[in-house]
């Protein structure tokens, strides 16, 4: 044993001789604000001096964008190297399981070339199986400056997260009370000069959530100057090089969480010190680089400056340095369940145009979510859209979607444009859809079954969803999109085709032919009987998309009851879409709303555990004693 932990010690002296030659790096973070918030990219309502001097003395990307638009799934692909779709990963708060023999996570790789590893102090890497903190030589909250617990003379990765300008900053003291200050000395920010999205109204309590979360970005800019004044007191200024980037577009209402560009088009600027210069992206600092970045590419990339070495698992491009790989065509989004809310949407782009595929589209957008209601901005604008005071642009977050959207990113940066149905586009549009069928084949695309149904079928055979993916005769992942694809046409001339695949032994199949029927409203008629028999389907989620689909097409006394039958299922995610269908299916719903009130007093289970239901009760102006 002592020769053994003898030659391990050599073995990391040698590790770290050899990496002393090699930059430190420095990777500040900062959680939920995109493009529109930094002044150096234009931002009108917000000033980050501290960022744009970095930009100044170094380089500012202009086409960077998030792969998730939300935290977890972020810093799962960020740890990984991977897409989380690649994983299973994606779903907000589930910490899945995946194959660590497999997937290495990159700080192990760094501390392998001989680097001192830090953060401070974000992990939420929503991975299971591993201590989120074990793959850090240090990562707790008392040494905000990791660097300094290293070996003298031993390079560094260190990241220093600011979550000042996280989405809880624009919360109001009450969601209630939407209008919670006024007085523009109290945050330094004016809320009437505040430069609003294309696709919000103009309220009092969008104006000051606006502001309020404007002068957070501006606090982290503050911490961010904090940051770096450390490292220059330490004497390390000009021996490191620093990353600024947000973890994804945000914060208010359409940007986190949707792969919008408000949602996913962060900042990325570098610096790096003029010993490094061979390092540069371009020959003069304050260059503005144009390459397509994804977030996906970041951790390869800091193991190339590294000299570390970088295994075939990781899944993105090295865009800066000596190993630098060419640039990528387009950048792939995505996004599913997001805390209790469910959805699945897919976008590629390039630096202008962007494709999106709406696997859900009979949900809306603007599904209520208490943690984003907590933002007086959003019950204020969910009020003026039930007051029918919206229009077109500005009431669409909170209806049905179509399957397919299409956007001018140039010209129009908030999306509210879907030109999908434009004649000129037609060429581009094809060549981008097949682009993303292409990539999601390369990545096994974990999504094209919904979660419940993937949990089960992995369990079922005993792997983890990163491995059954990956089995094509488990995971028929080309049938499945092809699937996807006959159910978003909306094409009646499909009815037949989804009536054979609803009698399909595959679940998967079954789920995309009862979805291509729901999302034909009448035309789906002829279906009726074999609507019925999907009731007593042994997949929840066929059965939950059969049964509204009857209640849509009159059948509504049958479709009622087999959903109310449902009510208090022992799986969290049955339940939990459940909730979801019943929420989408409007006045429909209602009976079902009361139904779970008596459940709840039935068995004694507290409102706060079932917030949509709660939410719609109070809508139907419906009382419980569990009231919170």
């Amino acid at each position: 044993m002592k020769n053994l932990v003898g030659l391990l010690l050599s073995i990391t002296s040698l590790s770290v001789s050899a990496a002393k030659d090699r930059p430190n790096i420095l990777w500040l973070t900062s959680e939920d604000n995109g493009i529109s918030w930094v002044s150096s990219y234009g931002s009108k309502n917000a000033h980050t001096p501290n960022i744009d001097k970095l930009a100044e003395e170094g380089f500012r990307y202009a086409y960077c964008f998030d792969n998730a638009a939300v935290c977890a799934p972020t810093r799962s692909t960020w740890i990984t190297g991977m897409y989380a779709i690649s994983m299973g990963t994606q779903p907000m708060r589930s910490r899945y399981h995946i194959p660590h023999d497999k997937v290495p996570y990159y700080p192990d790789l760094l501390r392998k070339a001989g680097y001192y590893t830090s953060n401070h102090t974000k992990t939420d890497y929503n991975i299971g199986s591993r201590a989120d903190k074990e793959c850090w030589d240090y990562a707790e909250e008392d040494e905000k400056y990791g660097w300094r617990l290293r070996e003298p003379g031993q390079p560094f990765f260190a990241i220093v997260n600011d979550g000042t300008s996280h989405e809880s900053s624009a919360h109001g003291k009450n969601v209630k009370d939407a209008l919670y200050f006024t007085q523009v000395k109290e945050y330094g920010v004016d809320p009437k000069k505040m430069d609003l999205y294309d696709y919000h109204p103009d309220l009092p309590a969008v104006r000051e959530s606006y502001a309020r979360y404007a002068s957070r970005v501006e606090a982290m800019d503050r911490n961010i100057g904090k940051t770096i004044a450390a490292l220059k007191e330490d004497g390390l200024y000009e021996d490191t090089i620093i990353i600024y980037n947000s973890d994804h577009g945000g914060v208010l209402p359409r940007a986190k969480r949707f792969v919008y560009s408000s949602g996913i088009h962060c900042p990325l600027v570098v610096r790096i010190p003029e010993k490094w210069k061979h390092l540069w992206p371009a020959n003069k600092t304050g260059t503005v680089i144009d390459r397509l970045v994804s977030f996906v590419d970041m951790p390869k990339t800091w193991l190339s400056l590294a000299g570390a070495d970088v295994p075939d698992s990781f899944q993105g491009t090295v865009f800066l340095g000596e190993g630098i790989e060419p640039e990528p065509d387009y950048h792939l989004g995505f996004r599913e369940r997001a805390d209790a809310r469910h959805d699945n949407v897919r976008v590629i782009r390039d630096k202008r145009y962007a494709y999106h595929v709406n696997y859900m589209p009979y949900a809306p957008a603007g599904q209520y979510l208490e943690y984003m209601w907590r933002i007086p901005l959003a019950p204020a604008w969910e009020a003026h859209y039930r007051q029918g005071k919206t229009d077109e642009i500005t009431g669409r977050f909170f209806e049905p979607r179509v399957s397919e959207e299409f956007y001018d990113n140039k010209n129009d940066f908030d999306n509210v444009h879907n030109l999908i149905d434009e004649p000129k586009h037609k060429k581009r549009i094809a060549t981008l859809k097949k682009a993303l069928r292409k990539r999601q084949l390369e990545l096994y695309d974990s999504g094209l079954i919904p979660e419940a149904m993937r949990n089960k079928r992995a369990r079922e055979y005993g792997m983890t969803i990163y491995d059954m993916v990956r089995d094509p005769k488990l995971y028929p992942l080309a049938d499945y999109l092809d699937a996807a694809d006959r159910a978003l046409l909306r094409d009646p001339k499909n009815v037949r085709a989804f009536i054979r695949d609803m009698k399909n032994p595959d679940s998967a199949i079954r789920y995309w032919a009862v979805v291509g029927l729901h999302l034909l409203d009448s035309a789906a008629q002829p279906a009726i009987v074999e609507l019925q028999k999907a009731l007593e389907d042994e997949e929840e989620e066929v059965v939950m998309i059969a049964a509204w689909t009857l209640v849509k097409l009159g059948n509504r006394k049958e479709g009622l009851a087999r959903l109310e039958s449902m009510i208090g299922h022992k799986d969290n995610l049955t339940n939990e879409k459940l909730y979801n269908i019943i929420d989408w299916m409007d006045e429909d719903g209602k009976p079902l709303v009361k139904a779970c009130l008596k459940y709840f007093e039935k068995k004694g289970k507290p409102m706060d555990r079932h917030r949509i239901v709660q939410k719609l009760a109070d809508e139907f102006e419906m009382k419980s004693e569990f009231w919170n």
